[in-house]
This record gives structure tokens, sequence and C-alpha cells, in this order.
């Protein structure tokens, strides 16, 4: 699974331009008052810095020692530019800053809100620890741009452009020379900066695929442990660190070249230019003032040069984030909801269809998972899905959820098939109990209560009595508010199935699926529960998924699948009595039974 996160970040496409960053736009266009403002704050502060070298001329040319008065004015001006200086990059940054986090926070519940309705399909080819990783370090590169980079860069502009001009009023001759360096700082901005572009793509990319595979490892810690592959996982996983440093090696190093080559050609420019000045005040061309005006402006030029190189390669990985994560919120999902969905047929009176279906998983495509399958539940009816792993039985919820679309046939729902239903409409009459039982990192009471948020107290609990949880719920340090741990840690495989199940009991919807519902209990615990679950199934359409036969078969009807197709169907005696691949299992299951007979 690693190395499909490896592939998947070397086959990434590079980022070629900041134009990506009008992904953002949407973002940041229901901000526009904050955005005026911060814009106004930022021009005032860069008007009074270019205001303050004029300011040193007049002290320079006209200043004389016996005139005190002079003195007090022209310091007391300093001071209050100072204040407003102060104040006004006060305001520009709370207001940048406070955008920058507002738009960041809004694209992370943009792409959490599309990622967690995305269908399983996406992420068959897409690891959550990648999707993940997009969803933190990168929205933080964006983060460090807006809130940030963004301000300092226009900041940088205004001066840059303010300056120039204030130098070409200062000496015409002197900016002309000065400008002479531009093309020398343009030329490794535009050759460096593509490769600084593709680099920091690339580091991101890496950082991702190392993302992913902590996550997957760390998820799978116990498994890892008892298989005493830890030093193997550490190992796959220092080497995707390891890429995703040198990726960043060759970044730093790219950007601190570009750099070094920038600051020399602006400074020894600006000096070589000073230098030719300087003559010109030996001369009398040119006074003192104006001669440390135009060094004040040229080195405020110099600089905002410098910092918009570096500036630049923020940017430039802030574009390559903003793209990957325009990505993830344009990804087409191979399952979608109709754009005029149908109403909801009554769910219990509506029979279940499987018409002539075929499926394919799609990181399975030349494998079917099922094959010309056409079953039929009637409501109120339960039915039992049985045969050996990978027949194709989990399919079948897994398409009446409607987490894959078939290749072909229908699958209908009181008559409409579901490709014309939206999603959540339908899925809210279906309560599903699967074979891993799903755990979150909260109390036991909110994971029951996950089925329906707003039951009461008592609705929980009386949910869990039905599953056979009450009483090891009660038992528990805080009973039902006892943390139960990440994904249940906390409680033993029967303990969080007795959970699920209770959930699905809550839940109380007309149709209900059991994915081995019973599998991680003891004996006592799996007569109880399949007791409630007994008359949870009574006048509600259900389908069981069992490969232990004793719990099925008070089932209306036994469907038997093998290889994707449906082989048999009809009541455990039929079947045992017709032989075939349901007689040769039960005959495993019920030796004896079978051998009295």
């Amino acid at each position: 699974m690693a190395d499909a996160s490896v592939n998947a970040a070397q086959d990434r496409p590079t980022s070629r331009h900041v134009g990506s960053l009008g992904g953002l736009w949407p973002f940041m266009k229901p901000y526009g008052m904050m955005m005026t403002a911060a814009g106004i704050a930022l021009v005032l502060t860069a008007m009074i810095s270019l205001v303050l070298p004029l300011a040193v001329r007049r002290v320079v040319d006209n200043f004389e020692i016996g005139e005190g008065s002079l003195l007090d004015q022209y310091f007391a001006m300093a001071l209050l530019m100072a204040g407003l200086l102060a104040i006004g990059t006060a305001v520009r940054y709370y207001l940048v800053t406070r955008l920058g986090e507002r738009v960041v926070a809004d694209i992370r519940k943009a792409v959490f809100e599309r990622m967690i309705n995305m269908s399983p399909a996406f992420f068959e080819k897409v690891m959550t620890g990648e999707v993940l990783s997009r969803i933190t370090t990168d929205t933080t590169l964006i983060l460090s741009v807006i809130g940030s980079s963004i301000s300092v860069a226009l900041r940088n502009v205004l001066i840059l452009f303010g300056g120039m001009i204030l130098m070409f009023f200062t000496s015409a001759k002197l900016t002309g020379l000065a400008l002479l360096i531009v093309p020398a700082v343009i030329i490794p901005i535009v050759f460096l900066g593509r490769r600084l572009r593709t680099l920091s793509r690339e580091n991101q990319d890496w950082i991702a695929a190392s993302s992913g595979n902590a996550s997957e490892a760390l998820l799978s810690a116990q498994a890892v442990q008892a298989f005493t592959q830890e030093h193997h996982a550490s190992v796959r996983f220092d080497d995707v660190t390891e890429r995703s440093f040198v990726a960043a090696l060759n970044r730093i190093v790219t950007r601190a070249v570009m750099t070094s080559i920038i600051i020399f050609m602006i400074f020894g420019g600006i000096a070589v230019v000073l230098w030719i000045g300087a003559w010109d005040v030996r001369s009398g061309a040119t006074s003192v003032g104006e001669l440390v005006q135009f060094v004040i402006y040229s080195v405020m030029v110099a600089g905002s040069t410098a910092a918009l190189s570096e500036i630049w390669g923020e940017v430039q990985r802030a574009a390559g984030a903003t793209e990957r994560l325009i990505e993830l919120l344009n990804t087409v999902d191979t399952v979608a909801d109709p754009a005029a969905p149908k109403a909801v047929p009554d769910m219990r009176a509506g029979r279940i269809e499987f018409d002539n279906v075929t499926f394919h998983y799609p990181s399975r495509p030349n494998t079917a998972a099922l094959e010309g399958v056409t079953l039929t539940v009637e409501p109120g009816e339960t039915v039992a899905l049985v045969g050996p792993s990978g027949a194709g039985k989990s399919t079948i919820m897994q398409l009446l959820l409607r987490f894959f679309d078939p290749q072909s046939g229908a699958i209908r729902m009181g008559g409409v098939e579901l490709r014309d239903l939206k999603r959540s409409d339908f899925r809210k009459f279906i309560a599903l109990v699967p074979q891993d039982s799903v755990i979150f990192a909260d109390t036991a009471r909110e994971n029951i209560r996950f089925g329906k948020l707003d039951a009461t107290d008592a609705e929980v609990e009386d949910a869990a009595r039905a599953a056979a949880a009450h009483d090891f719920l009660s038992a528990l340090p805080e009973g039902y508010e006892s943390p139960v741990g990440e994904r249940g840690v906390l409680l033993s495989g029967g303990q969080k199935q007795r959970i699920a199940i209770a959930r699905a009991i809550l839940r109380n919807a007309p149709i209900l699926l059991l994915d081995e519902a019973t599998s991680a209990l003891d004996a006592e615990s799996e007569r109880l529960v399949q007791d409630a679950v007994d008359k949870l199934a009574e006048d509600r359409t259900t389908l069981i998924i069992a490969h232990r036969l004793a719990t099925v078969k008070k089932a209306d009807r036994i469907v038997v699948f093998d290889e994707g197709r449906i082989v048999a169907e009809g009541t455990h005696d039929d079947l045992v009595a017709a032989g075939g691949l349901y007689a040769r299992l039960a005959k495993l299951q019920f030796t004896e039974g079978i051998a009295a007979e």
C-alpha cells in the first residue's frame, strides 16, 4: 500500500504557474470588505514609508544647527509618522491574518465536506492519509500566503514601484543606470523559479505520501506488531520520508542559489550606481541630500525586490498546494446524485430488486464481483445471503447502499432505480450493522446515538438493552459516558459489535442490513442478540450475511452465492435436501445433524 502512495506521488503533474492561486478567489470573495480595509491600511503604511526619505533630504539639505525649532518640528513629525505607521501595520496584520485564518478554515471545511461524501471508489485509489495531508499541510502553506506573504508582497510591490518613481524624480540619470540591473534580476527568477515550482510540488507530494504511509501503518499497529514487522514498517516510512527530505533539500538549494544571485545583482548594481552618484556630488551635479534620498529609495527598492524573490518561492509552493486542494474539490465522483432526484417511495411497502446486475470493483476491473445477479426481496421478508468468502454477498449490500454503481443491470427500491434517487434520501431508511464494527473516539452513549442523533438517553439505553449491551456498558467506570477510545480500542470485539447493533436498533429503519452481525459474540451473547435481531427484523425488510448458518435457519429465504452468481435459493431444509454447495457448508457446521439424517 505504501508503494502505491509512492507511485501516486511520482505520477502527479507539476504546477505550471501561480495562476492556480485563482482557485482561492471563491473562498476570498465573501470577505471583500475585510480585503478592502486591509488594502487601505496597506497603501497608507506604504505611503508613509515612501514619504520618510523626502523628510530626510530636507533635513540634510536645509538643516542648520542654530535652528532648534526646525529640529523639534522634524522629529515631532517623525514621531507622528512612526505612530501612524505602527497603527496602520497593526491594523493590516490583524485584518490579513484574520482573513487568512477564515479562508483556510472555509477551505478545510469545503474539502472535508467533499471528501466525506465521496463514494468508496475514490478511496480505492487515494489514501486517506494523503487526503489528511492536503487538508492540513497544504492549507498551512495557503495560510502563510494569504495571512502574510500576499500582504507583504503587495506592500513591497507598492514600495518597489513608488520608490522607483521617486528615485526617477530624485535623479533620472542614476535611476536609468539602476534599471539596467532589472533584466539581470528577472532572468534567474524566471528560469530558477520554474525549477523551484516543480520541486515544491514534488516535495508536497512526498509529504502527502509519507503521511499516507504513516496513517496506514499506525491504524494497523496491532497487526504490524503481531507479525513483528515494526522494522519493515519503519524502513518503508523512512524511505518515503527520506525522499521527501531529498525533494525538500533540492528545493532549498535551488531557492538559496536564486536568492544569492538576486541579492548580489541588486546590491552589487546599487554599489556601482552609488559610486557614480558620489562622483556627481563631488562635481556639484547633485546635492548631498538628493544622494542620501536616492540611496534610501534604492535600498528600499532593492529590499523590496529581494523580499519579493523570497515571497515568490512561498507563492509557488502555495500555488502547488492550491492546485492539489482544488483537485480534490473538483474530483468527479463516479457515484453521483441525479440532477433532478425522484421522490423516495414508501420503503416499508416497497420491494428490493436486483435486475441482471453485473459489477466489477474499480480496483479489479477484470474480475466480476457479481455477474448477472437477479434477486427480489419482498417487503417484510428476511433473506439470508450465504456462500464462501468472496462470493459476492457483501457486494450486494455495497450496491444496495449505492456505494458503487453496477456496470450493467439495475437496482430498484420501491420500483425506483437507485440512480434516480438522492443517496442521502434513501439511506435514511436503511440501518447497517457491518462486519467490522465502526466505533468512534467518543463515549459509549454517543456511539449508539450516532444511529439517531436526536434520540433521548432513555431511547439509547433501550436500544442497548435490546442488543444485550446494557449490562457491560453499565459496568464501565463511567457507565454510558465512558470513552471507548479510538476505533473502540478499549472494548472487546463482541462489545463493539453489540454497540453497532444497538446503533442499528436505535435507527429504527424499515430496511435492515446485517453483515455478520453476531460473528464476534460469545454463545450466550449471540443468543441474546439473535433474539433482539429476530424481533428487530419483524415487519422489516432484512438482508443477512452470515457464515454461521445457525443464525440464518429461521430466514424466510436463503440465497446461496458462489463466484459472483446465485447458485441456489430456498429454505434451510429445502437447500439441505437438494444437496449442492449449501448442503456441503451445512454439513461442515451441522455434522451431527446431517449424520443423524
